[in-house]
């Protein structure tokens, strides 16, 4: 069991603290993300519910092949001195930080401009489509 909150799922929507992630919560964020899309809410594609799944549960941003090449050791992506094995350095994060080095208020802050970039989208959507 992971009980480090660091690397946890979203810890708010809509300004408002959520606990675990449901079902009806990735629904509601894959119609949102339709609507900003262009698209009715009842339209939500698959990758509408992908991404909605992925905001919210903390899942990576990258795509699969985005994600395969993330992980490739680094000396197979680029080598400054061929034929050099090279190394890496081993990184401690302290007790409150995430795998990134942000602490709680750093991914708070983070989580927080993302969920109002959204939230900003989402209100143009709906005052276009109520002619305002």
């Amino acid at each position: 069991m992971n009980t480090n909150p660091l690397h946890e799922e979203a810890m708010i929507i809509h300004g408002t603290g959520i606990g675990m992630v449901t079902r009806g919560m990735v629904r509601e964020r894959a119609a949102e993300l339709a609507a900003i899309n262009g698209r009715m809410p009842h339209e939500a594609s698959k990758s509408d519910w992908e991404e909605a799944k992925r905001e919210l549960t903390g899942g990576s941003e990258l795509d699969e092949n985005q994600t395969l090449l993330e992980s490739a050791p680094e000396s197979d992506r680029w080598n400054p001195i061929p034929g050099s094995p090279g190394h890496e350095a081993p990184v401690a994060f302290g007790d409150n930080e995430d795998e990134n080095g942000r602490s709680v208020g750093e991914r708070l802050f983070e989580e927080g401009v993302d969920e109002a970039g959204h939230d900003q989208m989402l209100a143009g959507v709906r005052k276009i489509s109520l002619g305002d």
